[in-house]
């Protein structure tokens, strides 16, 4: 029979360290932070202090004399790490240099560097980064036999996000292509055996990619006991943030480092749960307590950053979710008596119109531009906004992604235009033909000194035809097929009398002749960027002019319009996805494109899923808890697709949720769009 035996704190306890927590910390903290050991859920509302929660319940710990070597801080960033425990070494006059803390990457690089050789790699094993991966992943295609002559195969990027989904969320790499990828089903094997050559490839060299991090740090320690009981004997508390983010591979990891009747703690909200696109399980934080069942459940329910009038909306907007912690967010602020505003408006044009306008009449009111967010569920539906801004001379950032002008896409889309327009711009030419597979520098330069031939005998003038030329210059063999088919794409160009097509037309033809096939093959959020196409062709409709919406594609692409001498503003309007908002907070906050199909997504709604409608559900419910002061809610009733025409836009099934004494109808009328 074995005996307990417990070792004396060292140095005291908390009094020792002059930290009164009761005196710190809410109730509701407090008793997270000054919990018995064992397991516990910390579900913590949006606002609520969640990352105070934690520093604190580390300097609990460490004041209570368990030694910073023993406690282990798992976190998304290092940079949220190193944040938590300077703030910790603010509270307490202790080096925390010993604490495990750090993403699961670097974790597992940690251990992993210790004992690799337990698993077939040496210690001195490399990190592959992002280029490295698909460099092998080529040679993996080679390697597999796969002729990529014959078929659109993917592209060796969008290969590592299929092999790192799979990994990550535990399913079948098949059935990952089948529900995300469906146009690549029958090319499932092929992808497979690519699959295999990759792996055997990595381990030949000695090189490990970012996934593998997490990969082979659950396998050492699943099929190694001593090793297994040795972190955990190490590790006597677990600290997990952000655990509703966690994906099936973080989740085993955890568990395997804590142990079934260790210390571990979690901390996160079910209903900011938000990234199952990129492998996060829901199942983790809704489960927990059937995997620890005797663990003890804490809820930290008062909200710091937002007016109650916003909270109070926030906590109906999440009602519909069947699957979640009940919690009821309070407000510890004073209401503004400001209700947060439900605004309809004519179209897309005149919602940018009303977000421009409103920005500058907040300005005027004291609010500082860093304080007011854009918010919408896919970044194309940024479009209208961005112009609108930069027309009206506001300064923004994008933190969901580049300008939209400026995205690889859209500039590529352009170029194939740019080029038929001016048969001299040497960049459009080579952008173009250098999305061919096979075609370099070397082979775009011998290209383009073909085409220089041909157009000192044009004499400047456009051609009748572009293919009647093209088809006959040098083109590696594995590009010829695809070659022809850019030829003929660019006769469609013409109006065929001397001039061009309509700058909406010409979209049409350069993304159904040649581009589609292209992003389907090359990039992993193909919907996301066709819809940005789509927008593309939508704002081209009002052009007649193919030179004047080139000039106005250049205008509205351009980073920084300032005189050399100007200072950069000093205060930006952010423009960001929900997604990329998470962790934010503004005084002021748009969320823009309220209409089924935008917000819910068109995908979700399709699917018909209810576990997608209730994330779909939570994001909005982020989205409205990023307000600290003032909510707009907007939707188009109408928007104009250039495939159908103008579409009746059904307000978003999320707005009709909402109890309607808790908002504001604001009814706008006059104004305009961008033009």
């Amino acid at each position: 029979m074995a005996r307990n035996y417990t070792l004396k704190p060292r140095g005291g306890g908390a009094r020792d360290h002059g930290i009164d927590f009761k005196a710190e910390l809410n109730e509701q903290q407090y008793a997270a932070v000054t919990s018995r050991p064992g397991q516990a859920l910390v579900i913590a509302g949006a606002g609520s202090g969640k990352t105070r929660t934690l520093i604190y319940r580390v300097a609990y710990l460490l004041a209570n004399g368990i030694p910073p070597e023993n406690i282990l801080l798992l976190t998304f960033t290092n940079k949220a790490a190193r944040e938590m425990l300077d703030r910790v070494e603010k509270l307490l006059p202790m080096d925390t240099h010993k604490l495990w803390g750090g993403t699961f990457h670097a974790i597992g690089n940690r251990i992993l560097r210790k004992h690799a050789d337990r698993i077939g790699y040496r210690q001195s094993f490399s990190i592959m980064d992002r280029e490295d991966q698909k460099e092998l992943v080529s040679t993996a295609v080679q390697a597999a036999g796969i002729d990529t002559k014959a078929t659109r195969f993917p592209k060796a990027e969008l290969l590592g996000n299929l092999f790192s989904l799979a990994v990550n969320t535990g399913e079948e790499l098949r059935d990952i292509v089948a529900a995300r990828y469906p146009y690549f089903e029958h090319l499932v094997e092929e992808i497979e055996a690519v699959r295999d050559a990759y792996e055997t490839r990595k381990k030949e060299i000695n090189s490990m990619d970012f996934d593998d991090l997490l990969v082979r740090t659950v396998q050492l320690l699943d099929v190694n006991e001593d090793l297994r009981k040795l972190y955990q004997h190490r590790f006597q508390f677990v600290l997990v943030d952000e655990y509703q983010d966690t994906n099936h591979l973080q989740s085993e990891m955890i568990d395997l480092l804590a142990g079934e009747g260790g210390n571990l703690m979690v901390v996160g909200d079910d209903a900011q749960s938000i990234y199952s696109w990129r492998g996060a399980d829901f199942e983790n934080i809704l489960n927990f307590t059937d995997r620890y069942p005797e663990a003890q459940v804490f809820k930290i329910e008062t909200n710091y950053r937002s007016t109650p009038e916003i909270l109070s909306l926030a906590n109906e907007s999440i009602l519909g979710n069947a699957r979640q912690f009940k919690k009821a967010l309070q407000p510890s602020r004073e209401s503004r008596e400001v209700r947060p505003a439900l605004v309809a408006l004519g179209d897309t044009n005149q919602q940018a119109a009303f977000v421009s306008q409103r920005i500058l009449e907040l300005r005027d009111e004291g609010v500082e531009l860093d304080e007011i967010a854009v918010l919408y569920r896919a970044h194309y539906q940024a479009m209208e906004v961005q112009m609108e801004l930069t027309n009206a001379k506001i300064p923004f950032k994008v933190t969901s992604g580049l300008r939209f002008f400026e995205q690889a896409h859209i500039k590529d889309i352009a170029a194939f235009i740019r080029f038929a327009v001016n048969r001299t711009d040497e960049l459009a030419f080579k952008r173009a033909v250098k999305l061919l597979p096979g075609v370099g520098n070397v082979a775009a330069e011998k290209l383009w000194a073909a085409w220089l031939v041909v157009d000192k005998d044009l004499g400047g003038t456009v051609p009748k035809s572009f293919s009647e030329f093209l088809l006959g210059f040098p083109v590696p063999a594995r590009a010829k097929s695809t070659w022809n088919q850019y030829a003929y794409t660019w006769d469609e160009l013409l109006d065929g009398q001397g001039g061009f097509a309509e700058p909406a037309a010409m979209i049409t033809s350069i993304f159904a002749g040649v581009y589609d096939d292209f992003m389907r093959a090359r990039f992993q959020n193909y919907d996301n960027r066709r819809q940005d196409v789509e927008q593309l062709s939508r704002y081209a409709e009002r052009f007649d002019d193919i030179e004047q919406f080139l000039a106005q594609l250049s205008l509205l692409s351009a980073v920084d319009d300032r005189p050399n001498n100007e200072e950069p503003d000093d205060e930006m309007v952010t423009l960001s996805t929900v997604h990329q908002a998470k962790g934010l907070e503004w005084q002021a906050v748009f969320v823009v494109w309220l209409a089924d199909g935008m917000f819910p997504s068109a995908r979700t709604l399709e699917e018909g899923s209810e576990d997608g409608l209730e994330e779909e559900r939570r994001l909005f419910y982020v989205a409205i808890t990023r307000a600290k002061d003032e909510l707009y809610l907007t939707r188009p009733l109408m928007w104009y697709s250039s495939h159908n025409g103008e579409v009746i836009q059904r307000p978003s099934r999320f707005l009709e949720e909402l109890p309607q004494e808790m908002i504001e109808e604001w009814n706008v009328g006059g104004g305009g769009g961008w033009l």
